[in-house]
This record gives C-alpha cells, structure tokens and sequence, in this order.
C-alpha cells in the first residue's frame, strides 16, 4: 500500500500507473462526490484495470460539491477566484504539509534549491488573499528564498529591491500586472527569470501567448518567459521553462480527451480538452477533467491553447478585485 510520501518517489511510467490505480480504488469509495460520478456514469471501480480507464471527474463540481476524502476537518479550503455573481471552486486541503511537499519538490525540480534564490511576487499578499493557493506557495518559498517579497502595488519599490540584489531572482506575476510594469517601466531586469501565471481574465485585452510573451521580452530585456500552471483544484504545478510548453513534475500527468466527448480520449499531438492526473491530490480527487484546451506530446508536454467555449472565466488573474 502506498503512502503520500511514496508520491514523490515516482520515477517511471510503471510505478506512475500503480499509484494511479490504487489512488483511484481508494478515492472511487472515500470521496463521495467522485463515488456518486462513476455510478451515474455506469463504471465499476472493480472494472477499472488500467490506468486509461480511470473516469475524470468535471472540473465544475468543485463548485457544487464537497469534493473531499474522510471525515477530518482539513486544515484549509484553497478557493479559485471569482468575479462578483460567480461561485469559486472549493478544494478543501487536508494536509498543508503535503501540499507544501508538492510544491517545494516540483519547486527545486524545476528551480533548484530556493536558498540560491530570490522570488519576487507581483500577486496580492497573503493576508489579502487568504484562501488562494498560488499565494500560499509563494509566501512560502519567498520564506524558502529568505529574500524577495509581494510587490503588487509598488512597482517602483519593487525594481529598487531586485537592483539591489545580487541573488538569481524570479519575478512572478499574474500577466495583466507584468504587462503594467512592462508598459509603464521597460526595466531590463539582471539574471532574472520572469514566470506569469496564465490569461488576462478581463483587465487586459487577451491577445495571443506568444505576442503578449514578446511584449514582456522586449521590455524586460529577457529571452524567455515561463510560465506556471496550476489551479485551486488541483495540488501540484506544471512550469514552462519557454515557448509556452508545460512540463509536469513525475507524480502528475497530462492527457488530451474529446472535447464533445469526455470518454473519448485522443493521441498524442491531438488538440482537445485536458485531463490531469496530480497524485498528490490524495484527499481530494486525482483525476480532474479540466476546461482547457490544448494539446500533449509524446513526451508528456503540453500546451495550452485556450478554455472549452462557454466555460467560466476563472484563474489566479482574478485574485485581485
């Protein structure tokens, strides 16, 4: 029997789609929301021998449902973001610890060891938005970094700490801001890896990834941009380290589905609506059918091209009302 820690020690393709069915069997009796989907959908989680076979569950019912394993309080309920009218999705975290486990180890896969570096977050502080999960994880590793901090209302405060620093820095930021201090200051910013957090969400004009990703380019006198994917609803992150194409740590996967028909799933290279699979959701659900749309290489990789149509505007762009 596997344990959250075991999550991390994935290595391969093998041991990915054990955890995988065992997490499933589990979640298919504990959480009731998912139990109550795979009977109305007709699947048997006895049935389900293969890792292909697993249900996913529609993104949306994390607004509706308590989508939750056992019967100890959690120690937080992460929110999405929400404009004014609409219901956020509710991810109740039963260990912070093991979220933080998630993002520190998908943190230092990607980044290194954060004590090398210095984050700088262009996001509300924690304190005025308490239930977002983005925010959590970079009030804690600013904390890992022991150096940077929340910037989102003073710009000029925050160009005068990163030329100060000698330190490598990240610069995170939720897009429509970045896009501010690219337009009102163009800092050409040293040893810096600037890394946005996804769409405009109604403050800005949405234009394509790739013509807003040269804008911050230009500005910020930078090569790349990278980028994070993550989620209220889900546990773990997917980063892109350029061109827009996200890779997953090796506890979470990416799979593309028919758009008209969400049992339907399509080959690599295909563009449709994305399933995730995040191990370390191991008291929540593992198995999220997102409404993005995009497509997934043989390798895993994948690109976001956009949300299903008629599906909600949502994101860590909305944090800030």
């Amino acid at each position: 029997m596997i344990t959250p820690d075991d999550i991390f020690r994935i290595a391969d393709g093998a041991a990915f789609d054990a955890a995988a069915l065992e997490i499933f069997r589990r979640q298919a009796r504990e959480c009731a929301p998912y139990r109550e989907y795979l009977a109305r959908i007709g699947v048997r989680a006895e049935h389900v021998d293969t890792p292909e076979k697993i249900p996913y569950l529609p993104i949306e019912l994390f607004k509706t449902h308590t989508v939750y394993c056992g019967e100890t309080p959690p120690e937080a309920v992460f929110t999405s973001s929400a404009t004014t009218g609409m219901t956020p999705s509710r991810h109740p975290m039963r260990s912070l610890a093991l979220y933080e486990q998630a993002f520190r180890t998908a943190f230092r896969n990607f980044y290194g060891d954060p004590a090398g570096l210095s984050l700088y977050a262009l996001l509300p502080n924690y304190l005025r938005r308490k239930g977002s999960s983005l925010v959590y994880m970079a009030d804690r590793l600013i904390a890992d970094c022991g150096s940077g901090g929340f910037y989102l209302d003073d710009c000029e405060g925050l160009l005068a700490a990163m030329e100060r620093d000698p330190k490598p820095k990240i610069l995170l930021g939720v897009s429509y801001a970045l896009w501010d201090l690219a337009e009102r200051y163009a800092p050409k910013l040293r040893d810096t890896v600037v890394m946005e957090t996804g769409g405009m969400k109604g403050y800005r004009e949405e234009i394509p990834k790739e013509e807003f990703h040269r804008i911050l380019c230009d500005a910020f006198g930078v090569g790349e941009i990278h980028s994070e994917y993550g989620m209220a609803e889900l546990t773990s992150q997917a980063y892109s380290q350029g061109g827009n194409v996200f890779r997953c740590p090796d506890w979470m996967r990416v799979t593309a589905r028919d758009v008209n028909d969400p049992f339907d799933p399509l080959p690599a290279g295909a563009r449709g609506g994305l399933n995730i699979a995040d191990l370390a959701s191991w008291w929540s659900c593992a198995f999220i059918q997102t409404q993005d749309v995009g497509r997934v290489g043989a390798d895993g990789a994948f690109v976001i091209e956009g949300r299903i149509d008629h599906s909600d505007i949502r994101g860590c762009n909305l944090l800030v009302q």
